[in-house]
C-alpha cells in the first residue's frame, strides 16, 4: 500500500497556485483570486475513484458520515480528529477508504465553494449597477439644479433615492470582505482535511 505520510500540507499550499486564476474579470470584487473550480488532485495524492470500495452499505454509510461532519466549517478539525481517528482505525487506515471519505467532502465544499463564487459575481453586478444609477441620479440632479427654472419638487425627490442608494451601497460594501474571504476558508479547510486523513493512513 502507498503511504503518505511523507506529504506535507506544506507541499500541498505550495501546489495550490498552479491552479487556473484570473484578475481580468472586472466583475470580481475581492482582492483575493478568482479560482472558479478547485482540483482534488491538487489535494490528494493519487487518482480518486480509481480503485473500487468494496459492495457493503455499512462501510458507504461511515463513509458518508464522517464526510457529512468534515464539511462542517462550525466544527474545527481539532474537535473532529478523534472521531478521524477512530474511523481510519476501524477501517485500518485504508488509502482507498480515506481517499473516498476525502471524495466526499471535496464534492460537497467545492459544490458549495462555487456557489458562493456565484453569488458574489451576483453581489459584484448589482453594486454596480447600483453605483450606474447613483451617478446617473447625480448627473440628473445637476441638470435639473441648472435650468432656469428647477424643479425643486423633482430634486427633492432625486436627493431622497440618492441618499437611499449611497446607504445601501454603503452597507453592502462593508460585508464584501466577508464574502471574498469565504471561499479561501473552505479551500483551506479542503486541503487541511486532505493532509488529516493522509496521516490516518496505514
Amino acid at each position: 500500500m502507498m503511504r503518505f505520510k511523507g506529504l506535507t500540507l506544506a507541499v500541498l499550499v505550495m501546489a495550490a497556485p498552479v491552479q487556473a486564476a484570473d484578475f481580468s474579470d472586472p466583475t470580481w470584487p475581492c482582492v483575493q483570486r478568482k479560482v472558479g473550480s478547485l482540483s482534488a488532485g491538487l489535494m490528494w495524492p493519487t487518482p480518486l475513484g480509481a480503485s473500487a470500495l468494496p459492495d457493503d452499505p455499512a462501510l458507504k454509510k461511515d463513509i458518508e458520515a464522517l464526510a457529512d461532519v468534515l464539511a462542517l466549517r462550525r466544527l474545527s478539525l481539532e474537535e473532529l480528529r478523534p472521531t478521524v481517528e477512530a474511523f481510519a482505525s476501524k477501517h485500518n487506515g485504508d488509502p482507498v477508504v480515506m481517499g473516498q471519505v476525502f471524495e466526499e467532502v471535496f464534492n460537497s465544499l467545492n459544490v458549495r465553494r462555487s456557489r458562493i463564487i456565484g453569488g458574489i459575481e451576483d453581489f459584484s453586478l448589482s453594486q454596480i449597477a447600483l453605483s450606474e444609477r447613483i451617478d446617473a441620479a447625480r448627473i440628473e440632479m445637476d441638470v435639473a439644479m441648472a435650468a432656469d427654472e428647477p424643479d425643486f419638487d423633482k430634486v427633492d425627490k432625486l436627493e431622497e433615492q440618492l441618499d437611499w442608494d449611497q446607504v445601501i451601497f454603503s452597507d453592502r460594501q462593508k460585508s464584501i470582505q466577508y464574502l471574498c474571504e469565504t471561499p479561501v476558508i473552505i479551500e483551506r479547510r479542503l486541503f487541511a482535511i486532505a493532509q488529516m486523513l493522509q496521516q490516518m493512513v496505514q
